[in-house]
């Protein structure tokens, strides 16, 4: 056994494999996840970053710092494009942690592993998670492209983790710079009702937090409603939904099909309604409207 040493520890889960197997078959599904496994794994080799094992549908991997982790993280999420055919419906979410670690018989342990792990419970699609504290080893390149969400009561930890997300696609936005030519695009609102209630998001940058935990910025109280539920959060001249949920978020564009997200994003656009936990017409729902 190794002496504990600094490491950051990476997990990617492929999101969606359920679905996949009641699709394809066991056999089928089995093999085209072991393909995108495999394809991940040197993707991540080639950064720096060490695939330590498989766990079902999760990989767990170790890099030497918290930019190699950053990297590795980035460059899975771009190789998930060019996964096979077969693996369609498939996505990533990715969790970090940069701390101590130990090293024993070809494996890692230890509480940063710990954290890492429940980090990428909380990714939804497309997402690269980690903790605030990880934040202060990355390099400014990394942290550029940091984004600061909400804080989450996590599995094991006596407080609250401070999570932060690596905005790493083009279409996504950390900070939104005065442009010449945006002023009109930066006008837009979304506005919220729920049970008597009137919410305006305009500019803000930080993520509109809706659960049952009372520090959330909107508050719904049900049982099929998660304690950190969702976010809302604006990227540019649009409004942005991230479920976080256990049950699920139901979104509905007046005049459209009711769409479920599970750890899955949907730009919000028109008028419609969210839906926490179930259906819209079974549980507790909002009604928005984007102007």
């Amino acid at each position: 056994m190794e002496a504990s040493r600094e490491n950051a520890v990476l997990f990617a889960e492929l999101l969606g494999t359920a679905d996949l197997y009641v699709r394809d078959g066991d056999a089928a599904a089995h093999a085209t996840i072991a393909e995108c496994e495999e394809r991940l794994g040197g993707i991540a080799a080639a950064t720096g970053a060490e695939l330590v094992k498989t766990i079902g549908s999760r990989l767990m991997l170790i890099a030497p710092s918290a930019d190699d982790a950053a990297a590795a993280a980035v460059a899975m999420h771009g190789s998930a494009w060019d996964f096979p055919r077969e693996a369609e419906g498939l996505a990533l979410g990715i969790g970090f942690h940069y701390g101590p670690v130990i090293r024993d018989n070809g494996d890692v342990f230890g509480d940063t592993v710990n954290l890492a792990a429940r980090l990428v419970e909380q990714a939804a699609r497309g997402q690269i998670l980690f903790a605030a504290d990880t934040a202060e080893w990355l390099a400014p390149r990394y942290r550029r492209l940091m984004r600061r969400l909400y804080d989450v009561p996590l599995k094991g930890r006596s407080g609250e983790v401070a999570l932060c997300e690596l905005v790493w696609r083009a279409d996504q936005a950390p900070t939104m710079y005065p442009v010449r030519g945006v002023g009109a695009a930066l006008r837009a609102k979304l506005k919220l009702r729920y049970n008597g209630k009137k919410v305006v998001l305009r500019n803000g940058h930080e993520a509109f937090t809706i659960g049952r935990a009372e520090g959330c910025a909107l508050v719904v109280v049900d049982d099929e409603v998660s304690r950190h539920h969702c976010t809302i959060q604006r990227r540019s001249d649009h409004f942005v939904l991230a479920d976080q949920s256990t049950n699920g978020t139901y979104v509905t564009v007046e005049g459209e099909g009711e769409v479920l997200l599970k750890r899955e994003e949907l730009t919000l656009r028109k008028r419609g309604w969210i839906s926490l936990g179930g259906p819209k017409g079974t549980s507790e729902a909002l009604e928005f409207s984007c102007d």
